[in-house]
């Protein structure tokens, strides 16, 4: 687990988990550039039918389940979202939102826009103060009552679930799972009781939070058995009402009224205007094999290609994999990419994002122009690029493959650990502190220190920029041949470009690619972020060499992603050791 130490501009993460040195000791590369395999190495998860891929073993194993009694991978992830929003109350939710990428065994792709939107009653300047300084603490986007979006997560998996379900289970029956673990109880684990201890002072800010998630200041010890009725109640009335239950019935009353009692935004007219959307994914080529991801307003999809179009023109096979070479070049791409996301990136229904041009080929060989192989650029000089034409680091991610072939990638969030730290009373479920995803004072740095442009500056009912992004590959035939995302704010981005680098370039297998050491920079501050044990000494002094900066080490992402094993057609299931509860589950 990850506890955020709130600060507007920087974000300091302290990791519990232990990411083994012999996980890097367990990659070594030959002469060839090949990958030899040691003992230490970790195998993933291999199935036959199906494999779900969560960072929590309780919500892999309902969704499992789920695929045993009938029901497809759409199925399923509906079931573990919603059991996850028991089980991994740090960014599992009612009370937030995503995007899930859906794509089925004949081929169609589509993606599921679910993010949360922004109350009617959210203005441009609403969290500057008189000076126009951004409002700190409660009052602004980061914490409390008036940082909460309309939550999307119940209308997303509505949609999902009519359209691309299987038909074979219900509503109902999807939901029951998690009614049952929050009625029933779940054993707490280790990671969470940290995580909730790790966070005491952030959910004791509201006296309903406290009683829920730290027990009244009690606390939940590893071990002890975590029952949330107020929530089993929530979920209650879902099955027995649906949907629309969470957003006009006696659900969508209680969170309006305690909006109310706390001068929040967000009011019962806002949650009866929710919609969903179906997008169209973006797609890219890299190497010869597509990339299928996410379209705005995530700006995942459109920063990946872009970022693999631009490392595209490198041989890496001639590089080491764990080589200054290669980092170098990946860090300029990565400097490149985000300095347009910043410019560019934004709600699609709002502004003109020029999507087409950013993710050009041709644009991309500009950008490689600008790239010095021996020297860093400076951010300060590095500005966005000229394309033609016209986001939260609690966040989670699963992936689910079924027994036929379709395939789900699920990212999903309250934006910071625990969201606002806000419990709508009455119903258990913690809200989203998503309206820090928007540029409240454009050109100035959010909680994730990113700089962020006009066109995500806050409008009513606008979805505010993310940087999730669920990714399908495909092989050259057109098969699915990995899926794979991660949470960590803006570092998902680059999380899912080192996995995708890992396995194309290098030939891991998905579990080997989600355990190796991975690497950020996001444009501003000008800084290189690398993991603990993650490059060695003379890699560190290499770069530095050539003028990059690099910051304290913290581990990146928590990565999910299954691969299909090309000659035998297994399912191969693998999570990351960074934040994980547990491994994949399939069979």
């Amino acid at each position: 687990m990850m506890r955020v130490t709130r600060t507007r501009g920087t974000i300091r993460l302290i990791t519990t988990a232990i990411l083994s040195v012999a996980i890097t000791a367990s990659l070594t590369f030959q002469p060839d550039h090949g990958i030899t395999t040691h003992a230490a190495s970790r195998e993933p998860v291999r199935a036959r039918h199906g494999v779900v891929a969560a960072t929590n073993e309780i919500a892999s194993n309902v969704g499992v389940d789920i695929m045993k009694r009938g029901g497809n991978a759409v199925d399923a992830a509906i079931a573990v979202a919603f059991a996850l929003a028991v089980t991994h109350p740090a960014a599992g939710n009612l009370g937030g939102g995503g995007f899930m990428m859906i794509r089925l065994k004949d081929g169609r792709t589509t993606a599921i826009d679910y993010r949360e939107m922004a109350p009617a009653a959210a203005t441009r300047n609403i969290y500057l103060d008189q000076n126009g300084n951004v409002i700190e603490g409660e009052g602004g986007s980061i914490e409390g009552y008036r940082a909460a979006g309309v939550p999307g997560t119940v209308r997303g998996m509505e949609l999902a679930l009519k359209k691309y379900g299987s038909g074979k289970l219900t509503w109902t029956q999807l939901i029951e799972p998690a009614r049952r673990l929050a009625a029933n109880g779940f054993t707490v684990n280790y990671n969470l009781s940290r995580s909730l201890r790790g966070s005491r002072e952030y959910l004791s800010k509201y006296a309903e939070t406290k009683r829920i998630y730290l027990n009244n200041g009690k606390f939940y010890n590893e071990g002890d058995v975590f029952v949330q009725p107020d929530l089993a109640a929530t979920f209650a009335r879902l099955q027995q009402r649906g949907p629309n239950e969470f957003y006009k019935g006696h659900t969508a009353q209680l969170i309006a009224a305690d909006m109310k009692r706390h001068q929040g935004l967000l009011t019962l007219d806002d949650l009866r205007g929710y919609v969903a959307k179906e997008r169209q994914p973006l797609r890219g080529n890299y190497r010869g094999y597509e990339v299928i991801s996410m379209p705005p307003p995530s700006s995942g999809g459109a920063v990946l290609i872009e970022m693999l179009n631009i490392l595209e023109g490198y041989d890496f096979k001639k590089m080491d994999w764990a080589s200054s070479d290669r980092y170098h070049l990946m860090t300029e791409a990565m400097r490149r990419a985000f300095a347009d996301r910043a410019e560019y990136m934004g709600d699609t229904d709002f502004a003109k994002v020029p999507i087409a041009g950013l993710i050009d080929k041709k644009y991309a060989a500009q950008l490689r122009t600008t790239i010095n192989p021996e020297r860093a650029s400076s951010s300060e000089q590095v500005k966005a690029g000229k394309p033609a034409g016209y986001e939260s680091e609690e966040t989670t991610h699963f992936t689910v493959v079924d027994t036929d072939g379709n395939a789900v990638a699920n990212t999903y969030t309250l934006n910071n650990s625990y969201g606002s730290a806000v419990v709508a009373k009455g119903t258990g479920l913690i809200m989203n502190d998503e309206m820090d995803d928007f540029a409240a004072k454009p050109g100035t740095a959010n909680l994730y220190g990113l700089i962020q442009g006009e066109r995500n500056a806050v409008a009513p009912r606008k979805r505010p920029l993310s940087a999730m992004t669920p990714t399908f590959v495909l092989r050259k035939d057109g098969s699915l041949w990995f899926t794979v995302g991660s949470p960590g704010g803006p570092t998902i981005i680059n999380t899912v470009l080192d996995v995708i680098t890992n396995v194309i370039d290098y030939g891991m297998n998905i579990q080997q690619a989600i355990d190796a050491p991975r690497i950020h920079h996001q444009w501003l501050p000008d800084e290189l972020v690398f993991e603990p044990y993650g490059l060695s000494g003379d890699t560190q002094n290499a770069l530095i060499a050539r003028g990059h900066k690099l910051a304290k080490p913290r581990y990146l992402g928590d990565a999910e992603g299954i691969m299909i094993e090309e000659k035998t057609g297994m399912r191969l299931g693998a999570t990351d050791p960074r934040r994980s509860d547990g491994l994949a589950v399939g069979y």
